[in-house]
């Protein structure tokens, strides 16, 4: 089964609106445990407009799964990262302006410093993930820094609307998939997902793990975080069984 790790910034969006304690990503990580999630990820960005500093700890100390921490390449947070020690760090791009990250890590042009960040990080025996677009060229870069994976960004192919468009993003989801896969590079994928956009992502094989944060963190709103990560979950499965069996829906 593909593993599931649920993004909970958007829960301390909604509490940094009053600046109070109220409602508790951590609450909401133990919540999305308990229904299923095999780990929890929260990007602490640097204008920490969600997660702040003491979040990261109390949810690193609190939760039951593995904490994956996403965070732009900064001496900043990798000084934070190499404190607080998460289980796995994710270096992912950040523009002060935008609303959501807009895209993958330019892993060939900055290779240089991004090793020296891998050797930091793996020297605390943390893992080091890197978000990449799904371009070959930036997973072949990634191996060449030693990072342990990467996870894909699937942002590009949850906005489109036609079925074309749609398939040939997917197909190059596929074809960075494979290609991460051969050179030994385990591969995560995320942004943008829903119960029905996910299934397409899930049933490509060679995709072990699935970060989903913002619409599980909405459908909670309406009917609880327990629910929204159980009927994730099933949506998953359902694509993940499509690897097998394409006729299943």
């Amino acid at each position: 089964m593909i593993r599931l790790f649920v993004n909970v910034d958007h829960v301390a969006t909604i509490r940094e609106a009053r600046k109070t304690i109220e409602p508790s990503p951590l609450k909401a990580a133990l919540l999305a445990e308990r229904a299923g999630a095999q780990g929890i990820t929260i990007h602490l960005r640097e204008d920490r407009r969600h997660i702040q500093d003491d979040d990261v700890r109390i949810i690193r100390d609190g939760i039951n799964t593995p904490l994956n921490l996403e965070m732009a390449p900064t001496p900043e947070m990798l000084k934070l990262a190499l404190e607080i020690k998460p289980y796995q760090v994710s270096l992912v791009p950040e523009k002060r302006q935008e609303i959501t990250t807009e895209g993958g890590l330019d892993v060939c042009a900055h290779e240089k410093a991004l090793i020296e960040i891998q050797e930091k990080i793996h020297e605390r025996g943390i893992l080091f993930s890197l978000f990449v677009d799904p371009d070959v060229h930036q997973v072949e870069a990634s191996k060449r820094i030693k990072a342990n994976s990467i996870e894909i960004n699937t942002g590009k192919y949850t906005e489109l609307k036609t079925p074309g468009e749609i398939e040939a993003e997917l197909e190059r989801i596929k074809k960075t998939a494979q290609r991460a896969t051969e050179i030994g590079l385990k591969v995560f994928a995320g942004h943008g997902l829903n119960y029905q956009n996910v299934k397409d992502i899930a049933a490509i094989p060679e995709i072990e793990e699935l970060n989903i944060g913002h619409f599980i963190v909405g459908q909670a709103i309406y009917g609880g975080m327990e629910n929204a990560v159980t009927e994730m979950i099933r949506a998953i499965k359902t694509g993940r069984d499509r690897k097998v069996d394409p006729q299943l829906a």
